[in-house]
């Protein structure tokens, strides 16, 4: 977890030995909206260049889908049910919109839950003023917690903002406002929804890629038993499958072998789209604060493993390139700009 950021002076006195410590960080949000009218954006969510950038890649993934599913509804359950199967597979991706269906998958998947009412209280004051700020309507999105001791948010599906029992209670509400404004980027950005779109029609394909390795595995296994020369062409098999492949259904077989590095590119510029939403909501300041505890975290970690003799493991060459966020020196230099135009 993120340690708690220092909070204005005189906001949070330091308590005496015997009392108890405050459950609650300072609330030094200006509510600029608080008491007036505020003016609703007409588009609620939308989907950007990320989004979409998010669906094109899974393209391939979705045909191989479609052709796993077709593969296992048609023969197994004929000309009649087979059809409807595949339709109502084909149709299931509206289950993402659907708000019952996604407060099942907040709680059983994500193991997220409603606030109590004391976390309500504190929570949708803070969130009436950010949605304010971009003109969107609060109750279009379903407020949940996590019990985490972790500095963290999330945004899910079509209408689901998760935010960890940390970031509601330890750290200031103008530091809350910023990464949910965050979160609130991603959604009207359209990343959530598109991702997870994105996941569930690409799932068959992982499901049948998984199960075919593992076959592969054992395949491999039994040969290496009786013979080498049984190895060997079980692998030049393997071999002759995969150039079949690119050479029958190279516009498939490509994309489907960048889809990793593109999925994660997609996501880096989705995180740094949602941080200039929430700038330009007015928290680039904020936000910046919540980037460098999380880098001071980063890097008491790596002091406490090099003290210990040990080295934490970063990704190198072309594991950078999977990463699905940028490092947070990248965050906070795109943000600079809106620092500066700060009053």
């Amino acid at each position: 977890p993120a340690p708690m950021p220092p909070s204005a002076p005189g906001q949070h006195p330091q308590a005496a030995p015997f009392m108890p410590q405050p459950t609650t960080a300072p609330d030094d949000l200006h509510y600029r909206h608080q008491g007036s009218r505020i003016h609703v954006a007409a588009h609620q969510r939308g989907a950007d260049a990320t989004a979409v950038g998010q669906l094109a890649t899974q393209i391939p993934g979705f045909l191989v889908s479609l052709a796993v599913v077709s593969a296992v509804t048609l023969p197994l359950f004929g000309q009649v049910l087979g059809p409807l199967l595949l339709l109502a597979w084909l149709g299931s991706g509206a289950l993402v919109f659907h708000r019952p269906t996604e407060l099942l998958f907040a709680r059983r998947v994500l193991k997220l839950r409603p606030p109590l009412a004391e976390e309500r209280a504190r929570l949708e004051p803070v969130w009436r003023e950010v949605t304010a700020r971009a003109g969107i309507e609060g109750d279009t999105y379903e407020l949940m917690i996590e019990n985490s001791t972790g500095l963290n948010a999330s945004a899910a599906a079509g209408h689901i903002v998760g935010v960890t029992t940390y970031a509601l209670n330890r750290i200031p509400s103008s530091n809350l406002a910023a990464v949910l404004a965050h979160e609130l980027g991603h959604h009207t950005g359209g990343h959530a929804w598109a991702g997870l779109l994105g996941y569930w029609y690409s799932l068959p394909g992982r499901i049948a890629w998984a199960v075919a390795r593992g076959l592969v595995r054992v395949a491999l296994a039994v040969t290496r038993v009786f013979s080498v020369a049984a190895t060997g062409m079980l692998y030049l098999f393997l071999a002759a499958v995969v150039v079949s492949g690119f050479m029958v259904a190279w516009y498939i077989t490509i994309p489907l072998l960048l889809a990793p590095y593109l999925l994660a590119y997609a996501g880096r510029q989705g995180e740094l789209r949602a941080d200039q939403a929430a700038a330009a909501l007015g928290f680039a300041r904020q936000l910046t604060e919540v980037l460098r505890h999380f880098q001071a975290e980063e890097d008491a970690a790596k002091a406490h493993a090099m003290a210990q003799g040990k080295r934490l493991k970063e990704p190198a060459g072309l594991a950078k390139l999977l990463s699905s966020h940028p490092d947070n020196y990248t965050r906070m230099r795109a943000l600079e700009p809106h620092l500066l135009r700060a009053p």
